[in-house]
């Protein structure tokens, strides 16, 4: 026994890896509990499976491999650190599961697969699932499709991509394998659901029936857009929003989800590339673009050439838009043909063009043509933007581009021709459908009302690409909106948008819940500058005021005014008096307070305040109040231009005045809120400058840089500004420069250097006071705006809103100057002279471009010729010249600004190129030039296509550590990549292993930043094509990279730039990490995202820089000290670990402590630990020290958490305090180290690798203090550690100790190694006992006195436990040290058992975990666990007893009978025996577990764990281990009072005991060596127990779905194993099998059983291995519940037996059961549908509330054709028909009474009750009518019963004709409870029958009789079950071998004790011990026995 349970005692991880399948088994059963404890996703508990989760899916044992199943699934579900084992979970689940023939295991592997996609893993499962589909094992392949097929229908089709799955669909229709085309199918079906006809085209070429029948099936579908039915876990808490949201506001969402639901699935997404290159001539585009479109007069040729473009830009998409610029222009210039089919060629090809780019691209080229003069192109142009724009939305059509073609189109619309006119108004319509009213009205502010209508008229008839976008005129008609609400501002889809012009009231209910980013009524996104509003109520009633309101008379203005101020005000404006006038101004300031915005005349008032003497106003308290009503106007009222028009001059005028000057500003900035900055500022500044007061020029500037940061920058026109600061840098007036210089600094901020270059011509000094301000402002970020539109940056909208915002400033500036073409300088001489041999032509040539570039400063992209010329001198010879041309490129990207992108690919790259250069300062200016191009272009360009990676391919050393060392600095720095960075990422792997060293370094540092914005995932994922060992480097610096892997820059630089704004706290909190499978968030971000989960942990979790901060400004001491001293950081330690592994940090491992261990130790706690608090512990003072420590001792209870998660720093902390020479530290030290151990062992914590190899050892050295009360500490500290670190683990450390030079501590150390092994036995002995044993045997010979005393004792405790074995383990000692030893063990032996009973008495803490066994782990006094230890002892004492049992072991009869009590047992007196025959070989195994049988009382308060350990026992691989378990347990349930004790453990009782059937099955049946007797006998006992069981209706009805259906598919296994028949007491075993399962089907919960019945049902017929009679079994199974139905139907839940059923036709459906080979299964359906229908009448209808889509159930359509059938003709069904489906006959008024008698009978027969009566019935019904015919109901019953029935009536026959011999068989009833006896306590208690009544004797006497005619055997007592054993008996054999045979009991001991007290009361055959009592030939002994057994179990009672 010792090997077998060693296991028992190992960590659940070390299980798991065991090489017994029992103790894996075991480790995943505790695993899967482990895992559905831990609350906490991010606990490291996780992290100790990480690496095991492989090996549970992989098990080599299918019974484990699933339980394996099942915690794989729970650890996948909840483990934050699952996602790691994506690939090699799902690979092996692939290879290892798919493979199984169990169905469960599959089940459970499909779910594992998508739980890893629902944790953001799709891509890995994917790419696994489809390596399965290469797999030539059939069943892998349909698992995998079937696999991904769920996964599809579940998640959709934007998780799983379908590319990959369509390529390979035309392979799996064409497999051999039917039940693989099958599957192809339903996933072509699926898929088709998805996509739908895009499907076609890459089915077309399989087989045309197979293409037919998915035609067929595709009709089917329904027509409604899919919707997935589960969602990723970063999409749940969005679908609980959406739903909540949706609940909210009724179906208000409905129009806005059905677009964004609907498939996108381009079919151009399905098909594979096709390489046309090499086909085609190589000046194929010169000749078509240039020759063909363009100059080609033929007609034909010009349509056919388009129509080559449309070919190619429809077939390279995206990769067609480096050729759009070369192609737009030609195309455009040739719309001047006016031939139909050219034309219509040409737009063809154009728009397919325009797809592959993007406006902003080409608008250039088509600006350029805009002012062409030939009105057809005009026309066709204005048509192509049109067409263009309805591709566009709100965020692709910018003001920056939206302006220049509203300029263009502007002209158009006033052009003579008819036709460019309107196409011109098509075009601005479609913008303004696009973009909203608001966003195009500034450029249409000049255009008459007529065309405006015009334009508005075009806009209602557009109809968008995307659907609706933005503000909406149905918004705009609607003059006063609903207060607050958002403007239509989601996709809202095409409904909303078809008829506009009525203003409905949808699309307003439909705006709150638009997708605007924000909850409804927060943020409103309209055009480019993003802006929405939160604003003020002016703002909001403005957002419908836009239009400019009519100038109004004067006479007009009084009337209005006079309504509504009071008549002396008006009568007073102009009085001559100053005083009249300020009472005035005050009653008009008091009414403009009281009135309502809606009745405010706003233009009225302001007139009424300009009137005489209005602005000239010479008294300035008048004039400020004057000032202050018009801001007051602006803000409450609907204040319109008209009205801004009126007041802005006087104000601009007195904006200089002392007295009124902040007045003119208040009021300035309130109109500039209602009227928008950019208007209102471009009228101040122009108003300023017409001025001649420098005053006034220098405070309207003051004031414009002020509003610029409260409104933010977006809009305002920058070209107006800068004439106007030009004018004012010139200004004389030095104030006025100075504000122009301020203003210009405002602007820098959010218009960045470019800004510089306007004023690059201005004076040296003005220009170096210009840079001193920008200087300033360098690196500060622009303020969040405070006012007016830019609001909603505090709104939370988007994120690219805000991103947006610089960046139009930005782009606003790129078109201020008018940029030169040049295009017609760079001519073919010029072009040639840079081509030319001589390299001074050449750079005469450059020369030249620089001066054209130069003088232009400013230039279009259209630069012609001049690309090609400037790549060809990239790799010139000379390399001055290359130098040359890369200064002209430098300038290039400068002069042309962001336009430079089109020419990347054809110009940036080759730039990249030369980075390969050999010359140090030519490598040099490339870089320089690569980045100033990117800084115009961004990084995109440059990273998609394939040309990056191309260039890093090249094996140049120098290119590719420029390069690399380029993207390490670039890729840091951006949000988000295009996929094609994947593409480079093989050549980066092949630069790692580089022969240069600085180009692996450089990849080295790249690497992370690949990682950042490609996943871990994807990286690790493109190491597959690599070498082996390559792969397993690379795969080793991946995890280097992936701890110092930065995350995105997004959040950070979200929140950074708003540090004022409300929202950015939220940000920091709602913005995680971006990549998931990764420690991406800083350490300063983790806090928050802690506080957000933590409540309590708020206000104290702070980052660590705010924590620096709080600590500088603390005012007193006393608050510094409050709050946590230890601050949780998520995953902190876990990083720390990986940094020492990684060796980035000195691993904690010197002599004596180091300066800059130290300082590292403080640098990892500064994040941690409070600051005040760290300064205590590394202070230079030891006082500081104990102060710390006494803290620490404080909050250890209070911060448990905190403490666990520093608890690596705080364990390394105290290692230094032991290098401390002061004893108080070193004191205090230690008792925080027993308080924290406690504290550990209570929390079950675990130490880790880490802690404990950077803590022990230093502990350890402590031990050998010359102070005892040290050393005491230590060793306590050392015990207790035992309690949260395997002492298996532990030996080596304090092994290590005992080499010390210190004598103290070698002494001490073997003690605690004697301890270690005394408590834990030999297992603790690493790296095994041999080694450990010579090791401390060399220390026998020691020159100290204690060290050899410890050394002794130590082996001498081996000794003990071990035996003699200990002298084979030591090995040869010399003659001295053998004979000390020798002497040592002498003298222990005349010892009692005392040592070992003190050593428990004196370690309680460790006793505690002897007891892992029985699973009793830190329960109980330690007195208790004491004697607990010593009987486990004793139990592996008898585990291993030879076949001699001794009389110490028996137990006494007597006293038992005379103790009314519970039986005592001093079992630790056991101890002292010696154990030298423990090491015999063992001849026959004894009954082992039957020692803690008489405690069974004892332990009644620790019930569930014995329970547990015995049940572990049933399915022990040793057969008398399992037998005597199952005695135990057979004890339990055959006494009332303990049956209950069982309750709660019914499932895992039967999960063990079908494992062992299962094993008996597999191993022990094919095992020649093993007895077959033995077989039988275990058998017997499982079933016996299993009657047992299955008597006691509440437990039955404990057992679940899923045990009943393995344990009936192990019995039926059972009944069908032909090896059992050949047995001779085979057949005895299936019929009580047969019983059993006849018990089961009664017992069970009726819902549990019918459930599995019906998954057998499926699986066995979709299994085909399985053999026609298991699938009958199963349906007979199933027809005797049909027969109980009438009496059980109203405790089954019926909805779900019938969602059963549903999932049992759908996967059978009628077709496919019909092709059955049997007609029984579709007959057992109907039968059991039939009789649950008649049942339940219409009711039964109710009750398919768990199906899902009803309507398509069979199952609902089969129900109501049965009730419609039953309506028609009531139940009108032949007889026969009835009888052979379910062997059941139907009650019907037409039978004839001789049935109904017959019925009876044979029902009677059938219950267990009245088997008897029914047999004598049908005995006294034969005899009376001989011809009746009973072969109708015998013909389909089990071949059992029939011969059940006739044996019956033999039996009668011959009881009642006198016969005295039957044949073998008869005696034995298929009804008899057949029980397990292996001990005749099992015997004592009586017979329970089935209903739990006393059975009399009558009913087995007559059997009995007979059977002791037949076998010789005795009565046992009438109330007393009879043994199985002797039920089993064979004719043959002499009486008394019977049971001796069976049991292998040593029978000349009882049969002595027998002779001796035959007549009076015996004193020695205790049965609870020996477990075996022998059937004598006497009946006198074994009745006194029974007697002596009776009185037992009496006074027990």
């Amino acid at each position: 026994m010792g090997d077998d349970s060693e296991w028992l005692k190992l960590p659940v991880d070390q299980k798991c890896e065991h090489k017994l399948w029992k103790a894996r088994l075991n480790g995943y059963e505790e695993a899967l509990k482990i895992f559905q404890k831990i609350k906490d996703e991010k606990s490291p508990e996780w992290s100790k499976y990480l690496g095991l989760i492989k090996k549970f899916v992989t098990d080599s044992n299918a019974v484990v491999q699933l339980k394996g199943l099942e915690a794989a699934l729970v650890y996948v579900e909840n483990a934050h650190v699952a996602g790691k084992t994506t690939g090699e979970v799902v690979s092996g689940v692939v290879s290892k599961v798919f493979n199984q023939p169990k169905a469960k295991a599959k089940e459970l592997g499909i779910e594992i697969c998508l739980m890893y996609i629902e944790i953001e893993k799709g891509e890995s499962v994917q790419e696994e699932l489809l390596k399965g589909l290469d797999n030539k094992n059939p069943k892998i392949i349909v698992a995998c499709t079937e696999t991904l097929r769920k996964a599809l229908s579940e998640f959709g089709s934007k998780i799983i991509l379908l590319k990959p799955i369509i390529k390979v669909l035309p392979k799996l229709f064409e497999s051999r394998d039917k039940a693989v085309r099958d599957e192809a199918k339903l996933i072509a079906v699926e898929i088709y659901r998805w996509i739908r006809d895009a499907l076609r085209h890459p089915l077309q070429n399989i087989n045309s029936v197979q293409l037919k029948e998915l035609e067929e099936e595709w009709v089917k579908l329904p027509t409604g857009a899919p919707k997935p039915s589960r969602f990723l876990r970063s999409q749940q808490e969005l679908e609980a929003k959406l739903e909540q949201q949706q609940s909210a506001g009724g179906d208000a969402e409905g129009g806005g989800d059905d677009g964004d639901e609907a498939p996108q699935i381009d079919a151009y997404e399905l098909l594979e590339a096709v390489e046309i290159l090499s086909k085609l001539p190589k000046d194929f585009y010169d000749k078509i673009v240039s020759n063909v479109v363009g100059k080609d007069t033929n007609v034909m040729l010009v349509a056919l050439a388009a129509k080559c473009l449309t070919g190619l830009a429809v077939g390279l998409r995206k990769k067609f838009g480096q050729y759009a610029g070369h192609v737009v222009p030609t195309i455009l210039e040739k719309f001047k043909e006016k031939k139909p089919q050219v034309v219509q060629a040409l737009q063809e090809a154009i728009d397919a063009i325009f797809l592959t780019t993007t406006l902003q691209n080409i608008s250039e080229d088509v600006l350029a043509v805009m002012d062409n003069k030939n009105p057809t192109i005009k026309q066709q142009t204005s048509l192509f933007i049109a067409r263009s724009f309805r591709h566009c939305t709100a965020s692709t059509l910018p003001k920056s581009l939206l302006k220049p073609f509203c300029a263009a189109l502007l002209k158009h619309i006033s052009d003579s021709a008819p036709e460019v006119r309107d196409a011109a108004f098509e075009a601005l319509g479609t913008a303004l459908k696009v973009v909203g009213e608001k966003a195009v009205n500034p450029f249409l502010a000049d255009v008459d009302k007529l065309k405006l209508d015009k334009i508005k008229e075009c806009s209602e008839k557009v109809e968008l690409v995307h659907g609706k976008k933005a503000g909406s005129t149905a918004e705009k008609k609607d003059s006063k909106p609903i207060p607050g609400r958002a403007a239509a501002s989601g996709a809202a889809g095409d409904k909303d948008t078809k008829d506009v012009s009525v203003p409905k009231p949808g699309p307003l209910k439909k705006a709150p819940t638009t997708k605007a980013g924000g909850p409804p009524k927060k943020g409103k996104t309209a055009a480019p500058g993003g802006s929405a509003n939160t604003g003020t109520k002016s703002k909001k009633g403005l957002e419908t005021k836009e239009i400019v309101e009519p100038e109004l008379s004067i006479e007009v203005c009084e009337e209005k005014a006079s309504a509504v101020l009071p008549p002396t005000c008006i009568q007073l404006l102009d009085s001559s008096n100053w005083k009249e006038r300020l009472a005035c101004m005050e009653e008009f300031q008091k009414a403009v307070e009281l009135m309502e915005r809606t009745e405010m005349p706003c233009q009225a008032l302001v007139r009424m305040l300009a009137k005489k003497p209005g602005w000239k106003e010479t008294n300035f308290q008048v004039m400020q109040m004057k000032l202050h009503i018009v801001a007051l106007v602006a803000q409450k009222g609907n204040f319109s231009k008209t009205s801004a028009q009126i007041v802005l001059d006087g104000l601009v005028d007195k904006i200089g005045d002392v007295k009124c000057g902040n007045n003119a500003k208040e009021a300035l900035t309130a109109i500039a809120e209602a009227c928008m900055l950019p208007w209102t500022a471009e009228q101040v500044m122009s108003m300023a400058f017409l001025q001649k007061n420098p005053k006034n020029q220098s405070e309207t500037l003051n004031w414009l840089s002020n509003a610029i940061k409260e409104f933010g920058f977006s809009g305002l026109n920058v070209k107006a500004f800068i004439s106007n600061v030009k004018t004012a840098l010139a200004a004389t007036n030095p104030a006025v420069r100075t504000s122009a210089i301020t203003l210009l600094g405002v602007m820098y901020l959010y218009v960045g250097p470019s800004l510089r270059m306007f004023f690059e011509d201005e004076k040296p000094a003005l220009l170096s006071q210009i840079d001193a301000e920008f200087e300033k402002m360098q690196g500060q970020r622009p303020p969040t705006p405070t006012r007016g539109i830019s609001k909603h940056s505090t709104s939370g909208t988007d994120e690219v809103e805000d991103g947006d915002e610089p960046d139009d400033g930005g782009n606003d500036v790129v078109d201020l100057l008018s940029r030169v073409e040049i295009s017609d300088k760079v001519t073919s001489e010029l072009v040639s002279k840079i081509g030319d041999k001589n390299w001074k032509i050449r750079k005469e040539g450059l020369d030249e471009v620089a001066a054209i570039i130069n003088e232009a400063k400013f230039i279009q992209p259209n630069i012609g010729e001049l690309p090609t010329a400037l790549k060809g001198r990239l790799n010139d010879s000379n390399k001055i010249l290359v130098q040359q041309t890369l200064n002209i490129l430098q300038q290039l990207a400068v002069a042309m600004g962001p336009n430079i992108k089109q020419h990347v690919k054809n110009l940036g790259i080759p730039i990249i190129t030369v980075l390969g250069d050999s010359k140090n300062n030519v490598r040099a200016a490339a870089l320089a030039t690569v980045n100033a191009w990117a800084e115009q272009t961004g990084m995109k360009e440059w990273l998609e296509g394939e040309d990056l990676s191309e260039e890093l391919k090249k094996e140049n050393p120098f290119l590719r550590q420029e390069l690399l060392g380029w993207l390490a600095e670039k890729l840091p720095t951006l949000r988000s990549t295009p996929t094609d960075l994947i593409l480079c990422v093989p050549h980066l792997y092949s630069c790692l292993e580089d022969r240069n060293g600085d180009v692996r370094k450089k990849a080295q540092d790249a690497l992370p930043f690949f990682m950042m914005h490609l996943g871990y995932e994807k990286m690790a994922k493109a190491t597959g094509k690599l070498k082996p060992t390559s792969k397993d480097q690379v795969l080793a610096m991946l995890e280097k990279a992936k701890a110092n892997m930065p995350s995105k820059p997004a959040a950070p630089a979200k929140t950074m730039s708003k540090p004022m704004g409300g929202s950015a706290p939220a940000k920091c909190q709602a913005t995680p990490a971006p990549v998931e499978d990764s420690v991406s968030s800083t350490l300063e971000a983790k806090p928050d995202l802690k506080k957000a989960k933590a409540p309590g942990v708020s206000s104290k979790a702070k980052s660590a820089q705010g924590k620096k901060v709080a600590s500088k400004t603390a005012i007193k001491e006393d608050d510094d000290k409050s709050g946590p001293i230890f601050i949780v950081v998520p995953n902190g330690k876990e990083q720390r670990m990986r940094d020492e592994k990684g060796l980035k940090v000195l691993k904690w491992n010197f002599t004596t402590p180091r300066d800059e261990y130290i300082e590292q130790l403080k640098t990892q706690m500064s994040s941690c630990v409070a600051k005040w608090l760290q300064d205590e512990m590394f202070h230079s003072e030891f006082q500081h020290h104990n102060k710390a420590l006494a803290v620490m001792v404080d909050h250890l209870e209070s911060e448990k958490e905190g403490v666990i998660g520093c608890l690596d720093l705080i364990l390394k902390w105290l290692t230094l305090r032991f290098f401390d020479t002061n004893t108080s530290v070193l004191m205090k030290a230690l008792e925080y180290l027993k308080l924290l151990f406690t504290l550990l062992s209570d929390e079950e914590y675990h130490l880790t690798e880490n802690e404990a190899s950077s803590f022990i050892p230093y502990l350890i050295l402590k031990v050998g203090e010359p102070k005892d009360v040290i050393r005491k500490d230590v060793r306590a500290i050392l015990n207790r550690m035992c309690l949260v670190y395997p002492a298996s683990k532990m030996f080596p450390f304090i092994m290590e100790g005992t080499k010390s030079k210190n004598s103290k501590q070698r002494a001490e150390c073997l003690e605690e190694l004697g301890c270690l092994v005394e408590s834990y036995g030999m297992n603790v002995c690493q790296p095994t006992p041999g080694k450990a044993l010579k090791e401390i045997a060399i220390h026998i010979g020691d020159r100290d006195n204690a060290v050899r005393n410890a050394a002794l004792n130590t082996i001498v405790t081996v000794y003990n436990v071990h035996g003699d074995q200990v002298f084979k383990l030591i090995g040869t000692l010399s003659e001295k040290d053998m004979s000390m030893l020798e002497e040592r063990i002498k003298r222990s032996a005349k010892r009692p058992s005392a040592v070992p009973v003190k050593q428990a008495e004196e370690k309680p803490q460790r006793t505690q975990n002897i007891n892992s066994n029985a699973n009793m782990l830190r329960k109980g006094p330690a007195e208790d666990m004491s004697s607990k230890l010593n009987q486990a002892r004793s139990m592996s004492g008898h585990a291993e007893a030879s076949q001699m049992v001794r009389r110490e072991f028996q137990l006494d009869l007597d006293e038992i009978e005379n103790d009314n009590g519970t039986v005592r047992c001093e079992m630790p007196e056991l101890v002292q025996h010696k154990l030298d025959d423990i090491f015999e070989p063992v001849l026959i195994p004894e009954p082992k577990i039957r020692a803690v049988s008489p405690h069974f009382d004892d332990m009644h308060s620790n019930t569930a764990s014995t329970i547990n350990f015995i049940i572990s026992q049933v399915a022990s691989g040793d057969i008398n281990t399992s037998i005597q378990a199952l005695t135990q347990i057979d004890e339990v349930l055959r006494q009332e009072d303990k049956a209950e004790a069982m309750s709660g453990h019914i499932d895992q009782f039967l999960i063990a005991t079908f494992m062992q059937l299962r094993l008996i099955y597999s191993t022990h049946m094919s095992d020649e060596k093993l007895d077959k007797d033995e077989i039988i006998k275990l058998y017997s006992c499982i079933i016996g127990n299993m009657i047992s069981l299955f008597q006691i209706e509440s437990l039955a009805r404990e057992a679940s779905t899923g045990v009943l259906k393995d344990l009936i598919h192990g019995l039926i296994t059972l009944m069908l194993d032909s090896r059992i028949e050949d047995l001779e007491e085979g057949q005895q075993v299936i019929r009580s099998v047969n019983l059993l399962v006849v018990k089961v089907l009664e017992k069970s919960d009726q819902t549990n059983i019918l459930s599995a019945l019906l998954v057998l049902l499926q699986d066995s017929l979709l299994a085909t291995a399985t053999s026609p009679k298991y699938s009958e079994l199963v349906m007979k199974c199933l027809w005797r519940m049909v027969r109980l139905l009438p009496d059980t139907i109203n405790s089954i839940n019926l909805d779900r037996i019938l969602l059963d059923i549903h999932i049992f036709m759908k996967v059978f459906p009628k077709e496919k059961l019909k092709q059955c080979k049997s007609e029984f299964p579709i007959r057992t359906l109907k039968t059991l549908l039939h009789t649950l229908c008649k049942l339940k009448g219409p009711k039964i209808l109710d009750h398919l509330t768990m199906i899902d889509n009803k309507n398509e159930s069979e199952l609902e359509a089969h129900l109501c054709r049965m009730m419609k059938h039953s309506m028609d003709q009531s139940g009108n069904k032949s007889d026969k028909e009835t009888e052979k489906g379910a062997s059941r006959i139907d009650e019907k008024s037409s039978k004839a009474k001789v049935n109904d008698f017959l019925a009876e009978i044979f029902k009677k027969i059938g219950s267990k009750e009245n088997t008897k009566e029914g047999l004598a019935e049908l005995y006294e019904y034969k005899k009376k009518y001989s011809d009746a015919d009973i072969e109708p109901f015998l013909k389909n019953s089990s071949q059992f019963f029939q011969s059940y029935v006739e044996r019956g009536l033999r039996v009668i026959e011959m009881e009642r004709e006198g016969k005295g011999r039957i044949p073998t068989s008869t005696g034995i009833s298929s009804q008899m409870e057949v029980t397990c006896v292996p001990t005749p306590t099992s015997t004592v208690s009586s017979i329970g029958n089935t209903n739990g009544e006393e059975v009399g004797p009558s009913v087995y006497l007559e059997r009995l009789k007979i059977l002791r005619q037949r076998c010789g055997l005795d009565n046992t007592k009438q109330d007393d079950r009879p043994p199985l054993t002797s039920l089993l008996s064979k004719p043959a054999i002499p009486p008394v071998a019977s049971s001796t045979d069976m049991l292998h009991s040593k029978l000349s001991q009882l049969r002595e004790s027998r002779e001796q007290h035959q007549h009076s009361d015996l004193d020695s055959s205790q049965t609870h011990s020996s477990g075996t009592i022998t059937s004598s030939s006497s009946t006198t002994n074994i009745d006194d026995l029974k007697k002596r057994l009776e009185r037992i179990k009496s006074s027990r009672k």
